[in-house]
This record gives C-alpha cells, structure tokens and sequence, in this order.
C-alpha cells in the first residue's frame, strides 16, 4: 500500500458511483484477487485437469466461495454443479510415410502430433494419398474454395494454419480488409474450423502445418495436445469426425514437400489466390491411433444472484476453472498450475461474485456467475451449457468471459477481443470513459483470439458476448511494455509449467478491470432493452430468429 497512494485514491475516485455500487466496486481488491489465485494455481490443485484431484478441490473451491458470499445454486435442481458429460481419449500412435517413392522420416511429438477423436479403441488409415488444400477453406461469402471440386475423400489432406493472408491490391503492403477481413483472423483460421470442413469432405486424415506467427503460438504448445484429450459425449460417438487429426511443423513440413518434389513457400504463396488447385503431393501416408477411452462427468459451477423485477433475464460472467494438468512424463516440474491461465479469470469471477452479493439491492435481471470446465480441451464446458443452458438462452441478455487477466499494473485503456461486433462495446466504452480510460481493439486480431475462449460458445448461439483483455498503454511504462510483457508470456509462460503466481505481479489493473466489468454487468442488467449484435456480425441473424 505504501508504493501506491496516489493510485489508491483514483481507485476511490472511480469506486464513487452514484447508482449505489461504491460499496461493492471496493469489495473488488488485489489481495482477493491474489488469495483466489495463489490457491488455484498451487501444486496440491495439480494444474486443474478434468477429471482429476484437480478438478474435486477447484470444484469444491469455488462453490464454497459461492455460498460465502451467500448466492444461490445456478443449477435449478438446487445444486452449485453441471454436469458435463465428456469422453477421455489417450491416444498412442504411429506414422509411416512415403515421398517421392522413398521412406519419409517423421518423429512423433518432435515433429508431428498425432490423435483421434472418434470414440473408438482402434483407428487406422493406411496408405492414403497426400493432398495439400492451401489453407483448406471454403467460404462461399468470399468467393473462396480451396478444394475446386476436387474428391479427397479417403485422402490425407494438408493445410495452412490461419486465413489466407491475402494482400491489398492496392497496398501490397497490407492485407486486404475485404477478404477474410484483412490481419484479422476469422473463424475460416482455427483448427477447429479445419477439421471440421476436412470431416465434411470426407479426408481419412488431417494435417494442419504449424507455424507460430500464424497460429499464435509456439509448437510446444501444439505439443501438449498429445496429452488426454475430451469431447463431448455423443450418440455417433464422434464417427462423422475426421479420423486422424494431425500437426506438423514447419521444417518438418517443408521437408516433406521437398521430398515430393513441391517447394512448400512457393505453394505457400500460390494458395493466397482464389485459383489456387489442391496440389497431390506424390506422397502416401499410414496412421494406427490406439485410443483409451474413459467416461467422464465433469463439472461446469454456477451460482446466481436473482434480480429484483426481470429475475427470468440473465447476464452470464464466465470464465474457465481449468488447465492442463500434470504431466508425469517430463522431468522437475510437472504440473502446469495455470496461474494467469486461468485461475486469474476465476479469481476475478469470484471477486465479482462477492461484490455483486453485496449489493443493497439486486438488479433488475439476474446474475448467473458460470464457471466452465475443459475449455483447454476445446471450449466443452461453455459449449455443453451453450447447447444444454439451465436458463432459455433467448433471456440470455450478454455473456461477459474473463480468461488471463492484467498482472503488470494499470492501464489507460482496455482492449476488447471483437470489438464492433455488440452494442456491448458501447456499454464498456462509457463504463471505460469514467474511468478515464479507453477501449481498443484486439493489437493482434491475427491470433484469432475471439475463437479461442469460451464466450464464443455463447457467441455462436447467438447470445452477445464480450472478452476483454489487457490495455495495451500501461501507465508509467514505456512504448512497447506491452507487446514485450505479452511476447515473453507466449514464449516462457503459456501452457507451460512456468504459468505460475510470480513476485512481480502488479495486479491493481486487474482490479481496475474487474471493476469495470461490474458496472457493464450491472447496467446490462438495468437497462430495459437487450444488447445487440451490430449489422454484419455472423452471429446476428442467429439472435434475431432466437427472439422472433
């Protein structure tokens, strides 16, 4: 406290709310914020896995704090729990590959990650042709098709990570705004996207060509996902999927279309046209995945606050309990804690829960504090309540997600991953603007961050939905902390054993964050008419025939 008496008062300052919040604003603190993380992040919760030791004491942590701060069970069975039914998949598996008629080397996890989500024991894909797609998209919007007609059914098919990168024909400088929209990544980008259209093409297996600018982060991260897996239980037990979804790094890549006599930049370059023809690469490929399944009934928490006079209307805050676990194979350390990934987000859930529990009076909707499970595993938890929601998602007003929250100190304006898609930007900008601050856009819309968190589940159903992130004007820090604090947190932290609490930490504008997203919750939950997706968002016309 001695180091930051000037900041304590703008922190009073902006606690001062006519509306009646002041005494809730000032419930929000670093130490509690601290306290939440230091407990999740720490080694007897053993990274946070579905499924685990982890997940029975982040559970059974968070619904105490619930009750502690004397809400309701969201569930309306009278529980603090969702079940989430998943499946565990283990998958051990092989490759052979052939190319320019020779034995092509590949070493799995160092140079390709090999799985399967089909719920099946065994599956096996032998001696399929090699297809490279480009960036494997079809986008009809765009004028856009990678496959030309082309059958690849039974085929191995490899693809580009992220959207074309398609330049300005007036600045070759500059992508083009007007296709795949421009730096932005859009949904075409993901992975998951990949293996989607490579299920609907009927491809036997799918390679996706790692690279770290591209993807938004580094291969080892790519690596991780050889661990257990989870999906969704289902009825075809996943059969419709891909069979074989598979990484392959760049060098690893590059050599194998030398191998077949292709030069992978020059494709590269090729597939940024809309001319551009699957290219059969003179390569063959055999896969065998062994999976060990397991039943799992994982748990999203949810408490609620109800509202004083619309108490059927909900705003959702969500954010993710879990992380990836412990890994018995590597050496030292085992456990990926997940300190900023994300029990911040959960701490920040908790802290909002208690302050809104202490609100003279309740607002006029309710208040449902939503926290998911899996999300690492590909957003399960949010995308199982998003297509079960205890609560009709047509009085679902907003849903405001927090994942890896600020630990570098207070900025001068916050960051909104999709800003321009809701009328909830406007409710953030002029909560923001009260502050003293102001909102920008995502500084790198290229990582497709907007896809990669669980708010988009509620997106693509339909609901207005917000993520924000970190400002990028720290005060008192020079030009590029920002970009510097968030590349080292990449490299060094991400999805690794090092996501741990650190001395350093400076968590007032978490603070200052977390207050912000009180007041856009509680006057969301105020206001008469609900947000809105704005023209030319996807999700719009989801929403509207939601209403009708």
């Amino acid at each position: 406290m001695r180091r930051y008496p000037l900041l304590l008062l703008m922190f009073a300052v902006s606690c001062t709310k006519p509306d009646g919040t002041s005494d809730a604003l000032g419930r929000i603190t670093a130490e509690g914020l601290l306290a939440h993380i230091r407990v999740l992040a720490s080694d007897e919760f053993e990274g946070r896995a579905p499924a685990t030791k982890g997940e029975e004491l982040s559970v059974d942590y968070i619904t105490a704090a619930f009750k502690k701060a004397g809400l309701k069970p969201g569930n309306p069975d009278g529980t603090f729990v969702q079940k989430v039914p998943l499946v565990g998949l283990k998958s051990a598996s092989t490759v052979s590959m052939m190319a320019g008629g020779k034995p092509f080397n590949v070493s799995l996890k160092d140079d390709m990650v090999v799985v399967s989500r089909r719920f099946s024991p065994s599956v096996k894909v032998e001696n399929s042709d090699v297809v490279f797609v480009g960036y494997g998209v079809v986008a009809p919007e765009y004028g856009w098709d990678d496959y030309k007609g082309v059958d690849v059914k039974g085929k191995t098919i490899v693809m580009l990570v992220n959207d074309p990168a398609v330049p300005d024909p007036n600045d070759p400088t500059k992508l083009d705004e007007r296709t795949f929209k421009g730096r932005a990544m859009t949904y075409y980008g993901r992975w998951t996207y990949k293996y989607e259209i490579a299920s609907e093409k009927g491809a036997a297996a799918a390679i996706i060509v790692h690279e770290t600018g591209p993807a938004g982060y580094p291969f080892s991260v790519v690596q991780g996902f050889g661990r257990e897996n989870f999906e969704i239980q289902r009825p075809d037990k996943n059969a419709a999927r891909v069979a074989v979804e598979s990484w392959i790094s760049f060098e690893k890549a590059t050599a194998l279309f030398a191998a077949s006599g292709q030069d992978l930049a020059v494709l590269k370059k090729a597939a940024l046209g809309r001319d551009f023809k699957p290219i059969d690469l003179k390569a063959r490929a055999s896969f065998s995945v062994t999976n060990t399944m397991r039943e799992v009934y994982s748990k999203n928490v949810v408490a609620k606050l109800e509202g004083s006079s619309k108490k059927d209307e909900y705003v959702v805050y969500t954010a993710h309990w879990d992380h990836l676990g412990r890994d018995e194979t590597m050496k030292g350390d085992q456990i990926s804690n997940g300190a900023i990934d994300n029990a911040s987000g959960v701490a920040c859930l908790l802290e909002l829960a208690n302050a809104f529990s202490k609100l003279a009076a309740s607002p006029k909707r309710s208040i449902l504090f939503l926290a998911v499970t899996a999300e690492e595993k590909g957003l399960l938890g949010a995308k199982y309540y998003a297509e079960n929601p205890l609560y009709p998602l047509k009085n679902t007003v907003a849903d405001i997600n927090m994942d890896a929250m600020n630990q570098w100190g207070r900025t001068k304006d916050i960051v909104l991953v999709g800003l321009g898609n809701s009328t909830l930007d406007d409710v953030v900008a002029a909560v923001a603007a009260e502050q003293g601050r102001t909102v920008k856009p995502d500084a790198e819309p290229e990582k497709g961050f907007f896809y990669r968190s669980d708010h988009f589940e509620f997106a693509k159903q339909g609901v207005p939905a917000i993520d924000p992130d970190s400002g990028t004007e720290f005060v008192g820090k020079p030009a590029g902390f920002s970009q510097k604090k968030r590349d080292e947190y990449t490299n060094n932290d991400y999805h690794k054993v090092s996501d741990e609490v650190k001395p350093d930490w400076d968590l007032s504008g978490a603070v200052e964050d977390t207050r912000l997203l009180f007041q856009v919750g509680y006057r969301v939950a105020e206001t008469d008419k609900f947000p809105e997706w704005k023209p030319g968002t996807e999700f719009k016309a989801r929403r509207e025939a939601m209403l009708k």
